[in-house]
């Protein structure tokens, strides 16, 4: 039974701090590939640095929500609040949706724009996601497959988790159960987005790793991996540093993010995935060298 896992990183470019831990956990542990915001604080930064690093998989924080557009107010009046930036969070821009205050003419523009900003940096995507998973609503998550296919990125993410573990866990019980409530809720959308990416042939591998957001632990992890079905998954993983300007911002994530560093570069996970016989890679399916030089020793 092959079983080949993609760690990635959200985040990537939203501040120096962040893009600190993503690029340790890629190279001094397991981390493969990376999801970057294309209009963030730090989105430079973590280009400049991203193109140094060939073996890491970049894809598109495609952002909706909690943000600022790249295109100008006047063209996208819907997706945006008085000040010029996006909606705080993703509540109130999915029941826009709902009521039909969205325009996805003006989303699809807009992320083009965002697509378009990171691949003139030379960057070849291997795969699209959102911020906060708002892409998971069926007519954006159209948008978004439909924008993979015209730029040939071969992987959409669709943020289901099919089972995921929630027994046993030691750190914060009650918010793994409370995520993995609200992932259940999804499944009717993944059954739409799924079908929905099948039809324009985007590959959507198995998804783990929404329910322990924020609350990671050695026990959690290991669970996971012994699990961890035939194919390709997606595990999704929240690394960085804590710095002033990612302390201003209005997130839950900030010490969990250094924790994740550490639980990615131990060398007790390192040798979890090379007792499991985990091959590692990215979206894209190729392998970082030297994580196959490290996995094989």
């Amino acid at each position: 039974m092959l079983r080949s896992l993609v760690i990635n990183a959200d985040d990537l470019g939203l501040t120096v701090g962040v893009n600190n831990g993503i690029f340790d956990a890629y190279d001094h542990g397991v981390l493969t590939s990376a999801s970057l915001f294309a209009n963030a604080r730090a989105t430079g930064d973590a280009i400049g640095r991203a193109r140094r690093r060939t073996s890491l998989g970049v894809g598109c924080h495609l952002t909706l929500v909690d943000g600022q557009p790249i295109l100008p107010a006047a063209r996208i009046p819907s997706l945006i609040e008085g000040d010029g930036r996006f909606r705080r969070s993703w509540k109130p821009f999915i029941v826009s949706c709902l009521v039909g205050r969205v325009s996805l003419s003006e989303v699809e523009q807009e992320l083009t724009a965002q697509i378009d900003r990171i691949r003139s940096e030379g960057v070849t995507l291997t795969h699209l996601d959102a911020h906060k998973h708002v892409h998971a609503y069926p007519p954006i998550f159209a948008v978004v497959t439909r924008l993979a296919g015209r730029f040939r990125i071969p992987v959409v993410r669709v943020p289901f988790e099919l089972w995921p573990a929630v027994d046993g866990c030691t750190r914060q019980p009650w918010t793994v159960r409370r995520q993995a409530l609200m992932n259940a809720l999804t499944r009717p959308w993944a059954r739409r987005d799924y079908r929905n990416a099948r039809l324009a042939r985007i590959r959507t591998p198995n998804f783990v790793g929404r329910a322990h957001t924020g609350v990671w632990s050695v026990e959690a992890l290991t669970a996971l991996v012994a699990a961890l079905p035939s194919g390709v998954t997606e595990l999704m993983t929240h690394p960085g540093y804590v710095d002033e300007t990612l302390a201003r911002l209005k997130t839950r994530l900030l010490q969990a993010r250094a924790d994740e560093v550490g639980l990615l570069t131990d060398a007790n996970t390192i040798d979890l995935f090379a007792r499991q016989r985990i091959r590692l890679i990215r979206h894209d399916l190729s392998a970082s060298e030297h994580r196959s030089v490290r996995h094989a020793s």
